[in-house]
């Protein structure tokens, strides 16, 4: 049996506070707001009660957030595309963001097993003076339990219309794209961090969200596998490879956190589920 799960999320001001009303149908759900920073910002957890798609599945997520709003949506675990007789399985966002205001899009790893057929398609509406800090990481087989990438794809979707596209496809039979050092160069996880603004970002900003990355990739192990650049002038992008998941993972969150103080001048706060 297949899924087709929906969830409508909107962050609304409500006085100071920016508060999530949401309405699904099917396995999806948004937990309980939380706000460690203050009413500011809402931070929330979604979750996926399957735990995973498998060929048919289509999930459709739609975030709103009004004018004056900080939202920050986050996953508990790792979204899992498994094994498909055949099918496709899609998980499908789009993110709107009105007047001045702000996201985080921080879901964890994507893992894809073997013999998948998976589209991670993600696009994003902002309003000219609304921005987006958001990252997508995937990665292939289970390494550690020695369950390779061998059968199936994946195909990646990031677009901010008109401004902004990246698509691709990785296919495990690919070995030109799995193993060539112009491709993934035997590495099975790949990332890319975005700090996307409305309208084109000021030199100062981007050279500050340029020189901000830098530096934190210069002293992370994978520095000679990770690099931060601009490819518009609306859009930063951080990139990294890596054999496993844990190390793209931990640069992102300290880039993350660096533009968080140097880009938006925001206290450097972890989600508390992270920690758990």
């Amino acid at each position: 049996m297949s899924w087709h799960a929906k969830l409508q999320l909107d962050y609304e001001p409500h006085g100071a506070r920016t508060v999530a009303r949401h309405a699904h149908s099917g396995p999806l759900r948004i937990l309980q707001s939380l706000y460690p920073e203050g009413d500011g910002i809402c931070h929330n957890v979604l979750v996926h009660p399957p735990g995973g798609l498998v060929g048919g599945d289509t999930l459709d997520i739609a975030l709103r957030a009004a004018p004056g709003t900080h939202g920050l949506v986050t996953t508990p675990g790792a979204t899992r595309f498994y094994r498909s007789e055949g099918q496709l399985a899609l998980q499908r966002t789009h993110l709107t963001l009105e007047g001045n205001a702000r996201l985080e899009w921080l879901p964890l790893e994507t893992i894809c097993y073997s013999g998948c057929r998976a589209e991670n398609h993600l696009t994003m509406t902002l309003d000219p003076e609304a921005q987006v800090m958001g990252w997508d990481v995937t990665a292939l087989g289970l390494p550690h339990a020695n369950l390779p990438f061998e059968q199936g794809f994946v195909q990646q979707h990031l677009e901010l219309p008109g401004v902004w596209l990246e698509r691709g496809r990785v296919d495990a039979q690919d070995t030109l794209m799995m193993g060539s050092p112009a491709a993934l160069a035997g590495m099975r996880c790949w990332a890319t961090l975005y700090l996307v603004s409305g309208k084109p970002l000021e030199r100062a900003a981007k050279t500050l969200a340029l020189d901000t990355a830098r530096e934190v990739i210069s002293g992370s192990p994978l520095a000679a596998h990770a690099g931060a650049t601009s490819p518009n002038a609306q859009t930063i992008v951080v990139r990294a490879v890596a054999p496993q998941v844990e190390a793209v993972m931990t640069l992102l969150r300290q880039v993350r956190l660096a533009w968080r103080v140097a880009v938006w001048n925001m206290a450097a706060n972890t989600p508390r589920i992270w920690a758990m």
